[in-house]
């Protein structure tokens, strides 16, 4: 239980850094053109990042937590890879090197996984007896690479989200890079522009109301009223706020082109501010799933190795993992994702102002307009792959979309040399960040 225990404040410690490691993720383009002062912007981040706990499910937070077979671990695999994700996010945090919280996290429980299962098997092959049935086993089956996604849904698994290394930024990219030009032609006095932001409206009424979960569907609702249950569903609230982003965006590209330069710059540094906060949502949903991941898999490991009964085990602890396979929805009990939202929004609060430097103006000089452009790119591009249970790098993210951005004004304005070296920490996060979970669990090994 001591280690059980040992392992959540760590994994909450981590969760505090990820706050002041990724704060520049949601706050460094309001900060550079001036919107927020560095104080009221973390301030700002923070309650979106805490407000995150009403409005994601937990999604990711299962994916996380099965990136390893939590049947053949321990305390000590989940221990290593969380200490060797703080280490990681500090050293990258004090060099003012915008890395992945989230990649730090996969790397190191992947990394501690496979080091057991060498430990314990070496090279060779294994069998484990699963529902009364022999399976033989290859020591890196420890670790869930990949898995087909269910009635042709989103696949997982550690190759997924090392896929979205690559794929996250560029997704911001083409989202940011879309979304410039679109405002741009819409600030001229042109017909055309006009009639292609109607028809987006309609497109997003139309796909958002497809996609909400109406009354009958709700298991627990929160109100008598069926309107504000379904107003109030946190599956709902997530699908309103993009229709809310993408129709303010909208509906200032209907009358951007009748504004003068100074109401327009007036406008977009008050819709910075909504941008902002909806990526800080997103960071907040997104990143604090990735610990409540580990947090369950850890209570499901002690469950295991201690023999002991989960009925037996105080209200606190009463964690059980969904399994899509076996029809289990799972439970988790309110504190993880409180502790979690808590931890990442207190973290943000502390800042990260090396980071912020380097996301809001060594990438490319950025105004209110290029501001509003990358921060909602960035929170669609969230939302998105949250809906898809893909735990994306809220940092690759942001990074992507302000080179979108820039890449609208000429591909010299981005500075190329230093997004080169952002992607080199970014290769480098998961293999790095395993190969420190390695070295710890077998330092860890010796005195557990």
């Amino acid at each position: 239980m001591t280690l059980l225990i040992t392992i959540i404040v760590l994994a909450l410690v981590f969760d505090y850094i990820n706050g002041f490691h990724d704060a520049a993720n949601a706050i460094a383009t309001v900060v550079a053109t001036k919107v927020l002062t560095p104080v009221q912007a973390v301030v700002w981040a923070a309650f979106f990042n805490f407000l995150a706990y009403w409005v994601f499910g937990l999604g990711v937070a299962n994916t996380v937590a099965k990136t390893a077979d939590a049947s053949q671990i321990n305390l000590t695999v989940i221990l290593a890879g969380v200490i060797a994700a703080i280490v990681w996010n500090l050293i990258t945090w004090w060099q003012g090197i915008p890395s992945s919280s989230s990649h730090t996290l996969i790397g190191g429980f992947a990394g501690a996984a496979i080091a057991h299962a060498i430990a314990i098997h070496g090279f060779s092959d294994y069998t484990i007896i699963e529902d009364g049935v022999e399976h033989t086993k290859h020591w890196y089956d420890i670790v869930s690479w990949y898995k087909a996604g269910k009635d042709g849904g989103m696949p997982s698994g550690v190759v997924i989200i090392i896929a979205f290394i690559v794929l996250a930024p560029l997704l911001g990219v083409l989202a940011s890079y879309f979304l410039s030009i679109w405002l741009l032609n819409a600030s001229r006095k042109k017909i055309g522009p006009k009639l292609f932001t109607v028809a987006l409206m309609i497109a997003t009424i139309w796909f958002v109301n497809g996609e909400l979960v109406s009354f009958a569907d709700i298991e627990k609702p929160r109100f008598e009223s069926h309107f504000w249950s379904v107003v109030f569903e946190s599956h709902n609230i997530k699908w309103f706020l993009v229709a809310f982003i993408i129709l303010s965006i909208s509906a200032f590209a209907l009358v951007f082109s009748s504004l003068n330069l100074h109401k327009s710059e007036a406008v977009l540094k008050k819709m910075q501010l909504l941008s902002s906060a909806a990526f800080s949502l997103g960071h907040g949903g997104n990143d604090s799933q990735k610990v409540m991941g580990i947090i369950a898999a850890a209570v499901a490991v002690y469950i295991k190795t201690s023999g002991v009964d989960i009925v037996t085990l105080p209200d606190w602890l009463q964690v059980v993992l969904p399994d899509d396979d076996k029809g289990i929805k799972g439970t988790m009990p309110e504190w993880i994702p409180l502790a979690c939202y808590t931890a990442i929004a207190v973290g943000t609060l502390s800042g990260g102002w090396k980071i912020v430097k380097t996301m809001g103006s060594k990438i490319t000089k950025v105004t209110s307009f290029e501001g509003v452009a990358a921060e909602t790119a960035g929170a669609l591009t969230l939302y998105f792959t949250e809906h898809f249970k893909v735990p994306v790098s809220t940092t690759h993210t942001i990074t992507g979309s302000i080179i979108g951005v820039g890449l609208t004004k000429r591909v010299s304005a981005v500075r190329w040399g230093v997004t080169v070296s952002l992607l080199w920490a970014w290769v480098l996060t998961i293999p790095v960040s395993a190969l420190l979970a390695a070295i710890c669990y077998y330092i860890l090994n010796i005195f557990l």
